[in-house]
């Protein structure tokens, strides 16, 4: 009689068609987790949009409603960036796995050649399924987010701000009135809001300067296709 351990001491053969027939499910599945952790990005999104247009419109109803409005809008928002910032995280991480499977197998499928399987990518999916792992950091992903929505958000936020001021402040003829306007729409000391939005901006543009430095995924879209005319069937 065979024991446990010789049954489990045989290596598993897995013919041509079983493993093509795993890899696809596999795939399918990858793909499913993606788009949920996708969704999941466009919901915090979504929160982000609402928000500032709730705010926006709270902020210009009435010339008395305090310019901290904005202070807290910003806050808000950034605070939604931070968790969209982790979510796609989990993201990036699941979508090199299907990064991995499209670049080694299904090109391989579509140009039937078996040359083009090489590399270690086989024992790098086996490892990441092991020990899944982040592909990139908290600040990279952060900042990413941030270049691709959330700095049109704050764009917005600081023009429906200007607009607040020249509305609601009376005419405005030099940008020290404007920023004397700013500062005293509030009712913290001058000092503290000044710091407070010097602090703000400071940390936003250092994201948006360190996007421009981040090492891209292999599945972001960054440039046309090689053989874009080919394209049009």
């Amino acid at each position: 009689m065979m024991g446990m351990s010789d049954v489990s001491s045989k290596p598993l053969m897995i013919d041509e068609r079983e493993y093509y027939t795993a890899m696809s499910h596999f795939y399918r599945g990858e793909m499913s987790r993606i788009m949920t952790w996708r969704q999941r990005l466009d919901m915090t999104s979504n929160w982000a949009v609402l928000t500032s247009t709730a705010l926006i419109t709270f902020a210009l109803s009435h010339p008395e409603i305090t310019h901290l409005v904005f202070l807290i809008g910003n806050a808000l928002i950034f605070l939604l960036l931070i968790i969209e910032g982790r979510r796609y995280r989990y993201y990036d991480a699941f979508r090199a796995r299907v990064r991995m499977l499209e670049a080694h197998f299904l090109v391989p499928v579509i140009m039937r050649s078996r040359e083009m399987i090489e590399g270690d990518w086989r024992h790098m999916l086996a490892e990441d399924m092991l020990l899944p792992a982040f592909k990139i950091g908290v600040r990279e992903s952060i900042a990413r987010r941030l270049k691709r929505n959330y700095i049109w958000i704050f764009v917005v936020m600081q023009f429906a701000w200007a607009i607040k001021i020249f509305v609601h402040n009376g005419p405005i003829h030099s940008f020290s009135e404007f920023i004397r306007a700013a500062i005293d729409g509030q009712p913290l000391p001058h000092w503290v809001f000044g710091l407070m939005i010097g602090g703000f901006y400071a940390t936003v543009l250092w994201l948006v300067v360190y996007a421009q430095k981040d090492r891209y995924a292999s599945g972001e879209m960054q440039r046309p296709a090689p053989s874009r005319p080919r394209w049009k069937i």
